[in-house]
């Protein structure tokens, strides 16, 4: 059973989502806007949120990127607008999922289902230890990273993805491939999502951006040759 927070400005579609999840074992809570959302997601614990993007007082996008300033939740995006730049945008913000209207609830229960199940693998997946190449350190307990001692933010898909490199460093892991094992079979998009978010981190990472390498016709390596655990 998961906590799972529903955020939409129409009742009919919170009532909707709430009874798929429901009948799936899932407790429910509701948001009608981006701002009532922000605030029971900062005061309560959410294994994940399903939002809406068109909202009035505060929309999907802002409200998510709010919510993971604090919180590192996993996020499926709603919205009656199908556009790329709308999934590419959200993708970089770092939601797990992105869902158009109008949809099928049973789908949506599947997405969901997925999503949280990624979720498990990866941080079972984690070592509790902190890995250290030069200036950058990664700490998988406490799922933090820093820049020569000064702790930077990254969003939940840059962290998973610098966390898969490290795991796997020195090979090179082909755009198919990291879309399977972050983003998971079930996902939709394509090698412009693995590259969007391998350029983020690398603005991200500052002076060791080179650390993530390119490797023409394959995809991308993280680098290392003094790395300790």
């Amino acid at each position: 059973m998961a906590k799972i927070l529903i955020v939409d400005d129409e009742q009919k579609i919170r009532e909707v989502i709430r009874e798929y999840a429901e009948f799936n074992h899932h407790e429910v809570q509701e948001a009608s806007d981006g701002m009532e959302a922000v605030n029971k997601a900062l005061k309560d614990d959410f294994d994940l949120i399903v939002m809406d993007i068109m909202m009035p007082r505060l929309d999907g996008f802002t409200a998510c990127k709010e919510i993971r300033r604090e919180k590192d939740v996993p996020v499926i995006m709603l919205s009656a607008r199908g556009e790329e730049y709308d999934k590419l945008f959200g993708f970089e913000l770092g939601i797990d999922d992105y869902v158009v209207k109008p949809f099928s609830p049973k789908e949506l229960m599947a997405r969901i289902t997925a999503v949280l199940a990624r979720r498990k693998r990866n941080l079972e997946n984690l070592d509790t230890v902190e890995f250290r190449s030069g200036g950058l350190s990664v700490n998988t307990a406490s799922r933090t990273v820093s820049l020569d001692g000064a702790r930077i933010d990254l969003t939940l898909k840059e962290y998973e993805l610098l966390s898969y490199l490290i795991r796997n460093r020195n090979i090179a892991m082909s755009r198919d491939k990291l879309l399977q094992d972050i983003w998971g079979y079930d996902y939709f998009g394509d090698d412009r999502t693995v590259d969007t978010h391998i350029k983020n981190l690398r603005g991200r990472l500052g002076v060791y951006r080179d650390k993530i390498a390119t490797v023409r016709g394959i995809g991308y390596k993280f680098e290392d040759g003094e790395d300790r655990n």
